[in-house]
């Protein structure tokens, strides 16, 4: 009698199922879909439809007896699907084509690939998880996700991927979905599920809602035991299924169900939700109207395993109304048990029929009737492109949430007033973070094993930035603070204004005592690198803060909650694709400066290359000299020589120049009462900074304090320093206290070109230099450093660096054999202006690449640069003018420009007219263009080992990069 009911109610809902709801797996060419499906449908044996049921795990990081035992399964039992677990993306081809060519019907191959192959597989890639997703407030993201994925499963041949997890995660100590989940909000996980799914199913690849009817709120994890929903009915249909109602009207392809005890669903307190037929059928086909594929989630789980034997309970799945039967523990057991049932009428061929052409269909739906083998050429590169580091870029940046902004501590503004700390909390590694925050301004690491001496350690500074660094290997890490650790960021927070940056799951501020005392408080999610380098742009303004809690955090912080931050407009840092440019083209940079090495035009360099404000090429080459082990770092300090005038004297001038105290048309004999009897008197401020002012190029003004041996004489120095002699030129060598005078003087009594023409001078920047000290009774490095390196965050730009780094920090120029008889190591090269202890306003600057991009970008950004306007829009556009143009004088005023006339080749080329820079003699260079939104920045020490090595120029390397650049910009 019983089998009898049970064999009506099964026919009743095979008809019933087929007469209502969508059909998600029905494709656009029905006719040939069903064509396709019936002929395959008819040919089948009882045993052939049987094997179609089950979903086998394999491994491609196994032996070949497992190999052997899959052949075995597809050959002898016909098994319909494979999920594949762990192991290479190039093993799973392989096998993938293997196990294919042995199926006679299309093999529907399966993965767990919730943040993408990487759950599974090695050497692919990994996306956020789905916690961090839920923090985006643009699902259009989510569904881009989607779209990445699907692409990078249907080239690994992969037809359904089990994800989205739609589980509303209201339960924070749920040990099992968690951060899988994309929150609390059934609103968020809804339409996060809906643009996932439509994105992954606009590939082809079968989506699966998991875990039904909702794992949420459990407290045990199935895996291991069967866990307890214990609500009523209501309060289910409200929260935890909420997400599928909609799903199932987006077209949604197939549903995991989970093995939970819900006792207001299935009365059975002992029968899990896999294998009861009121949940499957009853609710999710009939009442929800689900027509397309159901899986039991892996059936070798403790939630399903623990209820019966094997074999039993693959029979008690297909029963309850299941499609698939995943991960079977048994496979000839179930067989026999389903042909016994069938045998003996507890099930139809019908019932049978009826998942196996729904089987059929979603292979169908997902291209197996087309082709069912990997291609195995560049699988590598095609799973780990720039797209898909384009991508994660863009779901971190968009994640990462401002939850706490007291007095606007959030970026951070005014460098120039800030002694930044750094403190790490947590068990894995911080140092993305960190590095990144070092590109903005200095920031010291500071840790100790005892609180009193971090305190302590701490008193000099006015903010500590805390990192929370867990580990990211995996979603169910471990994230919460250790008690000490919440002990001590309590009384940091207490003494100290704090940014606190937490790179784990939000769930971890739930043991946060309270907040009242953090300033500013950060939630990246995860701590991928990505994530932490983002993060620190954020911190600095550099990016703005975009996303929102998914999750409520006591009473303080809701679900939804989240601050946007402001841009300062400090440079980003990114990959080349981001801002329209191309990482291969980019590659023949790698390729000269191996070339600048290899034929010792230069030991070693630094090139940068940023493009609408962001770094996207930042890289060093080389040693210091040719003759040591010591690595060219990007923090490494070069020599840039004339890129002095307009990294450090142009500014000042600029700044005068808005405040009235110098014009354009302003003569020399009206700044320096020195000049203004000579014939110099009337020449003006635009002529010398324009290189027409009839100057002479330059005066060797040391070879007149060498004695008859050409080396420094007595008359002029001193191996000590005193009141006398307290210039100092070098390494136990000072000059005359009063020849800087003497300089001014020698220049105004210096004759002038016979007529105007152009002829790049160094000496109107020593008049400046001369004239702007006097004003400011302070000199150049006082100055730019108070003006403008402190607050842009330039702490790695500086005269005479000696005193303020280790000389390892330092690049050295050259072996002087001609005034100094020493290798120029730590001093400045020119020795115009050594002779005015190392601080010339032609001269004398020493830098990184970065530090000069953010200069650079200053000016590109009309004067504006992390918050602070340093000068206006229309000084910029006053100095980067040619006002001699058709003399043939390409110069600007201060700036030079691309070549007027070819032969000069101070450029490329390529750039605009709109474009400006400077080179330098020990082989720097650097240029900004308005319309690319380029900057460019070569440091090198081609002096080394003399000046007399002028491959570096000769060959033109500097603007042979400069066009690379160029041609790498594809957008």
């Amino acid at each position: 009698m019983t089998k009898r009911i049970l064999f009506t109610f099964l026919l009743l809902n095979v008809c019933l199922l087929q007469a209502q709801g969508i059909d998600p797996l029905k494709t656009k060419d029905e006719f040939t879909q069903k064509k396709w499906v019936d002929s395959l449908l008819n040919s089948m044996t009882i045993e052939d439809k049987i094997g179609q049921l089950f979903m086998v795990q394999a491994y491609s990081n196994s032996d070949e007896k497992h190999y052997e035992g899959i052949d075995s399964l597809i050959e002898k039992y016909h098994i319909g699907g494979l999920i594949f677990m762990q192991g290479t993306p190039e093993n799973q081809a392989v096998l993938t084509n293997r196990y294919q060519l042995k199926s006679k019907t299309p093999l529907l191959i399966g993965f767990d690939g919730e943040w993408g192959l990487d759950m599974r597989l090695k050497n692919t890639y990994r996306f956020p998880w789905n916690m961090t997703l839920g923090a985006i407030r643009d699902d259009k993201l989510i569904e881009d996700f989607g779209v990445q994925l699907g692409k990078h499963c249907k080239r690994l041949g992969i037809h359904i991927n089990f994800a989205p997890v739609v589980d509303v995660n209201t339960n924070p100590e749920n040990p099992i979905i968690g951060n899988r989940s994309f929150g609390e909000s059934r609103e968020n996980v809804t339409e996060k599920s809906i643009a996932f799914i439509k994105g992954m199913q606009s590939q082809n690849v079968l989506s699966s809602a998991k875990h039904f009817p909702g794992h949420g709120d459990t407290s045990t994890d199935s895996h291991k035991t069967l866990p307890v929903l214990d609500f009523d009915f209501s309060r289910l249909d409200s929260i935890e299924m909420y997400p599928y109602k909609s799903l199932i009207k987006n077209n949604l392809t197939s549903v995991m169900v989970a093995h939970l005890s819900v006792v207001a669903l299935e009365p059975n307190s002992q029968l899990p939700t896999s294998l009861s037929y009121n949940v499957i059928t009853n609710l999710l086909k009939k009442d929800l109207k689900f027509n397309g594929l159901i899986l039991t989630d892996a059936l070798n789980m403790k939630g399903a395993a623990d209820y019966a034997s094997p074999g039993d309970v693959d029979l008690a799945a297909f029963l309850a109304g299941n499609d698939i039967l995943l991960i079977p523990e048994n496979v000839p057991a179930a067989v026999l048990k389903i042909k016994n049932a069938l045998d003996n009428k507890i099930l139809t061929e019908e019932r049978l029929n009826y998942s196996v052409e729904k089987i059929l269909k979603a292979k169908f739906w997902a291209g197996l009737s087309a082709s069912k083998y990997v291609e195995l050429n560049n699988l590598q590169n095609d799973l780990n492109s720039i797209n898909d580091e384009l991508l994660h870029r863009k779901l971190v940046e968009s994640s990462i949430s401002l939850l706490k902004n007291d007095g606007v501590i959030f970026p951070i503004q005014n460098l120039d007033k800030k002694n930044i700390a750094y403190v790490k909390f947590g068990d894995d590694d911080g140092s993305a973070f960190v590095n990144m925050l070092k590109n903005y301004t200095n920031v010291d690491v500071i840790s100790s094993e005892n609180l009193d001496d971090l305190i302590s350690q701490l008193e000099s500074y006015n903010l500590v930035i805390i990192g929370y660094h867990k580990s990211n290997t995996n979603p169910w890490k471990d994230y919460k603070f250790l008690n000490k650790e919440l002990v001590w960021i309590e009384e940091i927070a207490r003494l100290k204004k704090v940014i606190i940056d937490v790179f784990a799951s939000p769930y971890s501020l739930l043991d946060i005592d309270t907040f009242e005392n953090i300033e500013g408080l950060l939630v990246s999610y995860q701590n991928s690198i990505i994530s932490q380098e983002i993060s620190a742009q954020m911190i600095f303004g550099a990016i703005e803060t975009k996303g929102k809690l998914p999750v409520s955090i006591k009473n303080v912080f809701s679900e939804g909650h989240g601050l946007m931050s402001t841009s300062l407009k400090r440079l980003a840092y990114t990959i080349p694709e981001e801002v329209g440019m191309s990482s291969e083209k980019l590659k023949k940079i790698d390729s000269m400066a191996a070339i600048v090495i290899k034929e010792k035009m230069a030991p070693g360099m630094q090139i940068l290359v940023a493009r609408k404000g962001k770094v996207i090429y930042s890289k060093s080459f080389g040693n210091h000299t040719d003759s040591d082990s010591l690595k060219v770092e990007n923090s490494n300090l070069y020599d840039v020589a004339s890129m002095t005038k307009i990294l450090a004297s142009l500014p000042l001038i600029m700044e005068l120049q808005e405040k009235g105290t110098i014009q354009l048309e302003s003569t020399l004999g009206s700044l320096l009462p020195k000049l203004k009897k000579t014939n110099k008197s009337k020449i003006t401020v635009k002529e010398v900074l324009s290189h027409y002012g009839r100057l002479q190029a330059w005066i060797p003004f040391y070879v007149k304090t060498l004695d008859s041996t050409k080396h420094p004489s007595e008359e002029y120095y001193r191996s000590e320093p005193s009141r006398k002699f307290n210039i100092k030129v070098a390494n136990n060598l000072y000059l005359r206290t009063d020849y800087k005078d003497s300089i001014i003087d020698i220049i105004a009594k210096t004759d002038l070109l016979d007529k105007p023409q152009y002829k790049y001078s160094d000496l109107s920047y020593f008049l400046f230099k001369d004239f702007i000290e006097k004003l400011y009774r302070k000199n150049l490095n006082e100055l730019t450093q108070a003006h403008f390196y402190k607050a842009l965050g330039a702490n790695r730009t500086t005269y005479v660096p000696i005193e303020k780094f280790n000389l390892k920090e330092i690049v050295p120029t050259e072996k002087d054999d001609y005034y100094r008889y020493e290798l120029v190591h730590g001093y400045v090269h020119d020795m115009g202006a050594a002779m005015q202890g190392g601080i010339g306003g032609h001269a004398g600057l020493f830098s990184n690449a970065n530090d000069v991009a953010k200069i650079m970008q200053m000016y590109l950004q009309k004067g504006y640069y992390g918050g602070k306007r340093y000068l206006k829009s229309e000084t910029i556009d006053v100095f980067n003018h040619r006002y001699f143009e058709d003399k043939k004088v390409r110069k600007g005023v201060g700036f030079d420009k691309p070549q007027i006339v070819e032969a000069e080749k101070a450029t490329c080329g390529c750039v605009s007219d709109k474009s400006f820079g400077h080179s330098g003699f020990t082989g720097t260079f650097t240029w900004a263009d308005p319309e690319s939104e380029l900057v460019y920045v070569f440091l090198s020490n081609r002096v080394f080992p003399t000046a007399e090595n002028r491959g570096l120029v000769r060959e033109n390397i500097r603007t042979i990069i400069q066009q690379y650049i160029q041609d790498a910009i594809i957008n």
